[in-house]
């Protein structure tokens, strides 16, 4: 009967291949969000956009990217777009997957972030005479990013945890790589107890920043409505 091996356990640890694993679970985490959050605000301005066609595309967008599984997705573009021509390495895949995947959620917690703000603050804004940019800028975005930082934080937790789905297409990340090391010595609970750590690190980390920016923004909203 195989007994935990603590040894074997702090070992991986302080493993520096695991570690770099890390890296690379933080750099596409950090892709993801960017890269979410720019197609997202476009997609949300779709949406929200008079002209129906913007709101079909943005809407079968979002319909399509949420209704799937990541791990679908990924499998898609890393093996169907070569059929069509279209060659990408498993990072490059990985990447794009993970991007236009969070960008479908990141459009409709936009979205719901702007539709929130209270239209009267738009009407005052402009019986002051400001232009446009100004009011969305002062006045729009500041109380609607306060109303999107939780559930913006919650996606962006998630999609973290989501990379280990990369591993599929052969991204060395923080799971593939544990995988690769599991096969080498077969210590399956101590190198999967060791990328728990991580994660759990990694998440809490991110909960350390999120609350600092939820309290920040919430006293500029508070010092705006004064």
């Amino acid at each position: 009967m195989h007994v935990f091996n603590v040894d074997a356990f702090l070992g991986y640890l302080g493993n520096w291949f695991l570690i770099g694993g890390v890296g690379v679970t933080i750099a596409l985490t950090g892709a993801g969000v960017v890269g979410g959050l720019i197609l997202g605000m476009g997609i949300a301005l779709m949406k929200m956009a008079e002209a129906r066609p913007l709101q079909w595309i943005a809407g079968f967008y979002i319909w399509l990217f949420r209704g799937t599984p990541l791990l679908v997705q990924l499998v898609v573009i890393y093996t169907g777009l070569p059929q069509l021509g279209i060659k990408l390495g498993a990072v490059e895949s990985a990447l794009l997957g993970l991007v236009l995947h969070e960008a479908a959620y990141m459009a409709e917690i936009i979205r719901s972030g702007f539709l929130s703000v209270p239209a009267g603050q738009r009407e005052a804004a402009w019986a002051l005479s400001l232009n446009g940019g100004t009011v969305f800028w002062r006045v729009i975005l500041p109380q609607a990013f306060r109303l999107m930082i939780p559930p913006l934080g919650n996606s962006i937790n998630g999609l973290l945890k989501a990379t280990s789905l990369a591993s599929v297409i052969s991204v060395e990340e923080l799971m593939r790589r544990s995988e690769m090391l599991m096969q080498e010595q077969f210590l399956t609970l101590e190198v999967y107890a060791a990328a728990a750590v991580y994660y759990l690190a990694l998440t809490t980390l991110w909960d350390l920043v999120q609350r600092p920016l939820e309290k920040h923004f919430g006293r500029f909203v508070q010092k705006k409505s004064r």
